[in-house]
């Protein structure tokens, strides 16, 4: 997420529906075992055909296309995104939103931001040489104007028309803790345009507060909104980061809120499906964690991440996907935190010291320990 955010869970109609179905009963890796799309240009040479069978032949768990931030120093974004579902057995394809030296929680960075015109440019190359036919899923984290935002409508309807089974998770970053990252039209724009493509929607709070118009103040009201976000169109919505241990009033957006937020004890993730589940599971769950005292960035792509790494392993499981995919977060949380207070104990100070341990948490991102237990919800 850019800008930098601790948005996710941090200790401290008809083609959504239709591509459900990665979520639901059925296990699509079987099927798409070897698949392979070739260039269908009459004036591909075979040597031509072979190179785009090669690039667009899945892996056994398929293949990703996220468009998010990019920063060459630090984790945020697709530097969040792109490692752990490549852990996962993706083969995965970044495009930049933004290319920044470092996030922007440092106060000062240089970089460029890609318009929606750069964007489609880069989709028609794809499209020239075959390459668009293989993707089965499809993230978004941070997108900054309207045009990108909008051209990324267009790619998902694009890509349906190669993969009407593709899986789309959708990080509608907007903002966290009561403030806004982006231009207030963005808003509308993800309500009427967006989120409707979307087979898995995964809001913070205030993001799920902004595209429902409603507060959440309570776990009925964080119920609601998954409802009122299911009546939009994706199938399966969960709410990466509520406070239900607090009092809150307002609107979700003022000083007092913000305040209650930053000082919860517990934090809780909270999920809908409107598809059958499987193996005892239920449609509407809950996760509660325990806030790390800290502050890190990224933590809401890597939870995005996460959550559609987990949900592919687990289909029609979505409970205990986000179960898996908190445990996976909370380990490398904790890695953070215990390597922050190693640098500071040393002496050394700022935020580079609370960037996310990716690389020395191979085993909390693929083999986590669950510690924080689904609850279903009736």
């Amino acid at each position: 997420m850019m800008p930098a955010s601790v948005s996710a869970l941090t200790p401290s109609l008809t083609h959504a529906r239709a591509a459900a179905s990665s979520l639901s009963r059925s296990n699509p890796r079987a099927a798409r075992r070897g698949r392979a799309v070739v260039s269908e240009s009459a004036e591909s040479s075979d040597a031509s055909n072979r190179d785009a069978l090669a690039m667009n032949a899945t892996s056994s768990t398929g293949r990703a296309l996220t468009i998010q931030s990019h920063v060459v120093s630090g984790y945020v974004g697709n530097k969040c995104a792109v490692f752990p579902l490549q852990l996962h057995g993706f083969d995965v394809d970044p495009i930049l939103s933004v290319q920044f030296s470092n996030h922007t929680g440092y106060g000062s960075w240089k970089g460029e931001v890609m318009t929606g015109d750069q964007l489609w440019s880069l989709v028609e190359g794809l499209e020239t040489n075959g390459l668009l036919k293989g993707y089965t899923h499809l993230l978004t984290g941070y997108i900054g104007s309207a045009s990108m935002l909008r051209t990324v409508a267009r790619l998902v309807r694009k890509l349906r028309q190669h993969n009407p089974d593709l899986v789309y998770v959708c990080d509608p970053v907007l903002g966290d803790n009561g403030k806004m990252y982006v231009p207030a039209p963005l808003v509308g724009i993800y309500r009427d345009e967006i989120v409707p493509l979307a087979t898995l929607v995964v809001p913070n709070q205030f993001e799920a507060e902004l595209l429902t118009g409603s507060p959440i103040a309570s776990e009925d009201d964080a119920i609601a909104a998954c409802a009122a976000l299911h009546a939009m169109g994706p199938p399966n919505v969960v709410l990466t980061s509520v406070d239900l241990d607090v009092a809150r009033g307002g609107d979700g957006g003022d000083a007092a809120s913000a305040s209650a937020h930053a000082h919860a004890s517990v934090i809780t993730l909270l999920g809908s499906t409107i598809t059958p589940q499987e193996k005892r599971c239920e449609q509407r769950f809950k996760i509660t964690v325990p806030r790390i005292p800290s502050y890190f960035t990224g933590t809401g792509d890597l939870c995005a991440a996460l959550l559609l790494a987990w949900s592919d392993k687990l289909p029609g499981q979505l409970g205990r996907a986000a179960e898996r995919a908190v445990a996976s977060l909370q380990g490398v949380l904790r890695k953070t935190a215990q390597a922050q207070a190693e640098a500071e104990a040393a002496g050394k100070t700022g935020i580079g010291c609370r960037e996310l341990r990716l690389v020395q948490s191979v085993e909390e991102l693929t083999r986590p320990t669950v510690t924080e237990e689904v609850q279903w919800l009736e």
